[in-house]
């Protein structure tokens, strides 16, 4: 698939990475594509990655990702919400601004861009456990939510391409609940000190 990823930060790199290797192209969507460090970064993945304007990454990609800071998604939505709209889109960013009511920007979305299927996902762990996904050859699960149907098997196998085990919550009702999983990595990682390199894992009889 085309994949737009909207900012090259640790999380943006580390899925554009993967989904390379998985055989997707990938397009990074920055405010300034000729910075050295875009520059290098898509000369390390090599064919099938580049990068471009906002504008320009959002016309590729079948599918959006949203990998930029919080505080700037509501903005960016509405600025691009012709392009967006009708798009599978990913939610990766959370708003963790002081006076924040929710880490998520489902809202905007719902408001913006109508037609298209928004997705909540890789918003609840560190960049490093999309880098390094299993934990003794086990895959962490990935929570996630948003419109049951043909995109949300898009949406399982690129959470498998990246390595993770995709665990669906429910529709865009259940966002909150995706969120709690971010509010207990913190408590865990931050708080007990347990270290970044840390997910869940559900088990069933």
């Amino acid at each position: 698939m085309n994949i737009a990823i909207l900012g090259a930060g640790n999380i943006g790199w580390v899925l554009g990475k993967k989904w390379h290797e998985a055989g997707h192209a990938i397009r990074f969507g920055v405010r300034n594509p000729d910075k050295p460090e875009i520059q290098t970064l898509v000369k390390s993945l090599g064919k099938n990655t580049s990068a471009s304007m906002l504008d320009e990454a959002i016309q590729f990609g079948e599918v959006v990702v949203f990998a930029i800071p919080g505080g700037v998604m509501a903005e960016t939505i509405t600025a691009y919400a012709s392009a967006l709209d009708g798009k599978i889109l990913v939610d990766a960013a959370n708003n963790l601004a002081a006076g924040s009511t929710t880490a998520n920007s489902m809202a905007t979305f719902a408001a913006q861009t109508p037609k298209a299927q928004v997705y909540r996902a890789f918003n609840c762990y560190g960049w490093e456990n999309f880098e390094d996904t299993t934990f003794d050859g086990v895959p962490s699960d990935l929570f996630y939510c948003g419109p049951d149907g043909a995109p949300r098997s898009i949406m399982e196998k690129l959470i498998a391409d990246v390595g993770l085990h995709p665990l669906y919550v429910g529709g865009t009702d259940q966002v909150e609940i995706v969120d709690s999983v971010l509010r207990l990595w913190f408590a865990l990682v931050r708080g007990q000190k347990m270290g970044r390199k840390l997910a869940f894992k559900v088990l069933t009889t």
